[in-house]
């Protein structure tokens, strides 16, 4: 090597260790590094929410979820006899999904009778797909479709704790938020917050569940109003967007609900 390419290396490298260095002294990637040990220190995780909801829906409950990845993450952890799992199988080539399909495919050919049976209702169903919000909003609509009266559906990500979060590009490395990514999934729920015909909250957990129920009154449409899908206004008016509350809120307003449906 000559002289002239060792120092061009040498300047690269010191230009690469400041850069590390800024990076690390920043305040936004303080701040993200604090706020990701704070949300990964929250409980129950999303498993034991979904368990929870298996058991109050009885034995026979049918469970699908949508994203699977990589099943020990939660899957594997769903306590049902029941349960089915989507996911196209991009990141995980040997995910021993029963449906290797995007969501949209799974329902196509769902509503076509090609896949299981056309007619089936699921009890919980876990949107944890593509977190981007045009793709869970059609998972939701899609998941309304095959969801029992008194079912749930969960959307996981929907409590960004920061803008750098939700970033559309999940690829980008050097964000605050690390490698967290939530995408912009706060966006489709806080689209059917708004709807009247339908019951809502988030619990505060596991970077924000989001419950959405036809029947179950855990929770009434928000009066918020961003048009726009800002973050900023989120941010301002995160409990009320959200309808964010803790698992023990959750379980009270739902077993209230049941009782003064008897």
């Amino acid at each position: 090597m000559d002289d002239q390419f060792m120092k061009r290396k040498l300047k690269e490298n010191l230009q690469l260790y400041r850069l590390g260095r800024r990076v690390q002294n920043d305040s936004y990637h303080i701040l993200g590094d604090k706020l990701n040990y704070v949300e990964l220190s929250k409980t129950p995780l999303r498993s034991q929410i979904i368990n929870f909801l298996l058991e109050l829906m009885g034995k026979d409950a049918k469970y699908l979820e949508i994203g699977v990845r990589f099943p020990e993450q939660n899957f594997d952890k769903i306590s049902s006899s029941n349960k089915y799992g989507v996911d196209p199988g991009l990141e995980n080539k040997s995910n021993p999904v029963d449906f290797k399909l995007t969501s949209d495919e799974f329902f196509k050919r769902l509503r076509e009778g090609k896949i299981l049976d056309r007619s089936i209702k699921f009890d919980v169903i876990f949107i944890d797909g593509l977190h981007l919000a045009d793709q869970v909003d059609r998972d939701i609509r899609n998941a309304l479709d095959f969801l029992n009266d008194n079912g749930f559906i969960l959307v996981h990500d929907c409590n960004p704790p920061s803008v750098f979060h939700t970033n559309e590009i999940q690829e980008y490395k050097l964000s605050p938020a690390k490698g967290f990514w939530n995408g912009t999934t706060w966006k489709a729920f806080f689209k059917y917050r708004q709807q009247n015909d339908l019951y809502s909250c988030c619990i505060d957990t596991d970077w924000g569940i989001g419950i959405i129920s036809k029947k179950n009154k855990i929770g009434e449409p928000t009066g918020v109003k961003n048009p726009f899908f800002e973050y900023k206004i989120l941010e301002k008016n995160r409990k009320e967007s959200l309808n964010l509350i803790s698992f023990e809120e959750f379980k009270k307003r739902l077993l209230n609900a049941k009782a003064k449906s008897f």
